[in-house]
């Protein structure tokens, strides 16, 4: 697939993570990541050692999305609450932070979560929108699929906070999980209006990041070099899986 933005194409894009600790980690993975030709990056910046030095991260920022050239990368500093790497940012400073990546970089997009204070997210946005960058606003839960209703709920309010895309990552504890997933992905996409990413975590969730494309997801997460959610499987596996729906979609095979 050619690069572009999250939604623009009828195939899932395929993301995968950066998850190193410190530069010579993170330019080794984004190297490797690279000959594996992915539709989208992630820099999971939680993961990050330098985290608290705004100037460094904004730097390296700057510097990864220069080495992934028409690539389109996402900024992502996912809070502990929300299964992200602990670190000792508040609240207010996570989003200056990457308030800081909207307005001093050229990453296209940054991960914002639901559990901010609206007002923040508001003031995000309009950073966000006067520098070009979108916001994909993101909900996770590590402790179970929440029910069909509340997942909706989850769209609709990332829709009225003005998000560009709608993230939403649930942990899959049986098979009925992912079902419920996959409806509320079918949904949402008939009815949020703006492009979706939907995933089912865990064992049983894996089933959700080969096919969650066919229901609506926009973006679907593999390993490149080193997982950042439970499931995740190698790029190569989930690409050749997805091929082989798609051509079976294609040619009618029963």
């Amino acid at each position: 697939m050619k690069a572009g933005f999250i939604g623009e194409n009828d195939q899932p894009m395929i993301c995968v993570p950066l998850v190193g600790r410190n530069y010579e980690g993170l330019h080794s993975e984004l190297k490797d990541v690279l000959r594996k030709n992915p539709d989208l990056l992630e820099w999971r910046a939680d993961f990050y050692e330098g985290i608290t030095d705004q100037n460094d991260v904004v730097a390296l920022a700057r510097r990864f999305k220069k080495l992934a050239g028409d690539i389109p990368m996402i900024f992502t500093l996912r809070s502990s609450r929300e299964g992200g790497h602990p670190t000792s940012l508040t609240d207010p400073e996570a989003i200056d932070l990457i308030a800081a990546v909207c307005v001093k970089t050229d990453v296209e997009y940054v991960d914002c979560e639901l559990s901010h204070f609206a007002q923040d997210i508001k003031g995000l946005r309009k950073i966000a929108s006067e520098h070009k960058t979108r916001i994909i606003t993101s909900f996770h839960d590590f402790n179970g699929t929440p029910p069909r209703e509340e997942l909706l709920a989850k769209f609709t309010e990332a829709k009225q906070l003005g998000a560009d895309v709608a993230k939403l990552a649930v942990m899959a504890k049986e098979l009925q999980d992912v079902l419920t997933l996959l409806e509320v992905t079918l949904e949402a996409k008939k009815h949020v209006g703006i492009p979706i990413i939907a995933v089912s975590m865990g064992e049983y969730g894996v089933l959700s990041r080969v096919m969650g494309g066919f229901f609506g997801s926009s973006v679907t997460f593999a390993v490149g070099h080193a997982s950042s959610a439970p499931g995740q499987i190698p790029i190569e596996d989930l690409r050749a899986a997805m091929h082989m729906i798609q051509r079976c979609q294609e040619n009618q095979i029963d």
